[in-house]
Parts: structure tokens; sequence; C-alpha cells
């Protein structure tokens, strides 16, 4: 009898959209910190690493954004001049299905890559490379907006669901009010 090793849990039900999310976030990490090594440029190492970061930036906004944890963000300026965030979700019940690896996945790498770029901020910072402290800050900047706007969508989110939630519950009350009294 051959011995079969099982995964235990539940899988990635998307792995090609975790994979390019994970892909943009390390390519411009891995090289940022590897051009370092091999390239003398500053000028290409910021404009690859800015584009990599920028994609990846892109990527979570518009594509693993929607479909790792159904939730998507963007910022208009009214009329007024004012900055308005937007949210869109899935509904509840579609939320309640999300694979939660996929989840994991998603908010773990998005946490986690902003921190790399702190510390790496934090290394040009003592190496006296403000250049390069430069990249970072174009790099952390993108990804903490990334953190900002699906933070905001998830709590409003939640909000929506809870709304759903009285609305449901207040409807089907009078509803069995109206019902009990229209017997009498």
């Amino acid at each position: 009898m051959p011995f079969c090793l099982q995964p235990t849990g539940e899988n990635y039900a998307n792995p090609r959209t975790c994979f390019f999310h994970v892909l943009f976030k390390a390519a411009a990490l891995a090289f940022y910190i590897l051009s370092a090594i091999f390239i003398d440029s500053f000028v290409i190492i910021f404009v690859v690493t800015v584009f990599l970061a920028a994609l990846d930036f892109w990527v979570v906004k518009n594509v693993s954004g929607r479909i790792l944890v159904g939730l998507r963000w963007w910022n208009e300026i009214d009329e007024q001049g004012e900055s308005v965030w937007k949210f869109e979700c899935l509904d509840q019940e579609s939320l309640a299905r999300m694979n939660k690896k996929d989840s994991w996945l998603f908010w773990w790498t998005l946490y986690l890559t902003a921190v790399a770029w702190i510390f790496l901020g934090i290394f040009s910072l003592i190496r006296f490379q403000a250049d390069y402290l430069l990249v970072v800050g174009v790099c952390l900047t993108l990804s903490i907006a990334n953190i900002v706007g699906f933070t905001k969508c998830r709590k409003d989110a939640k909000k929506q669901i809870q709304q759903f939630a009285t609305q449901t519950i207040a409807s089907r009350f009078t509803s069995s009010l109206q019902s009990a009294f229209s017997v009498v």
C-alpha cells in the first residue's frame, strides 16, 4: 500500500490569482534587494522597482482583491474637490463562501510587504542612502494605499452586512406582525 500524503484543510480556490498576488510583491522586493548587488545605475533600480511595485498595486487593487476577498476600492474627487472613497463588495452570501486560505494569503502578504519595505527603508537610513530611501518611500506608499483602501473596504462591507441583517430581521418582524393582525 503506497504512502500518500493528503493535504489537510481546504486548498486555494484561486491558485493563479494567489500566484500573481505574491509574484509582483516578491518581484519588486527581490529586484530592489538584488539590484544593489548587481546593478550600478540608480535610475534603472528606481524605474524597474517602482514599475514592479505599481504592477503589484494595480493587480492587488483591481484583480486579486476582487477574486481573493471579494472587495474593491477606489478614490474619486467630487465637484467640491473633496476626496471620496468608494467601496464595492460581494453580497453577504458570496462573502461567506470566500476561501479562507485565499483570504489569509491576501491579508498576510499585504501587511508583510509593507513591513518588508519599512525594514528596507530603515536599512537605507542606516547606510545613509537617501536616493534608495526614495525608492522605498514610493513602494511603501503604494503598499500602504492598498492596506488603507482594503481595510476601509472591509469595514464598510461589515457595516453593510450588519445593515442588511438588521433590515431583514425588521422586515420579517413587520411581516409577522402584519400576518398576525390580519388573521384577527
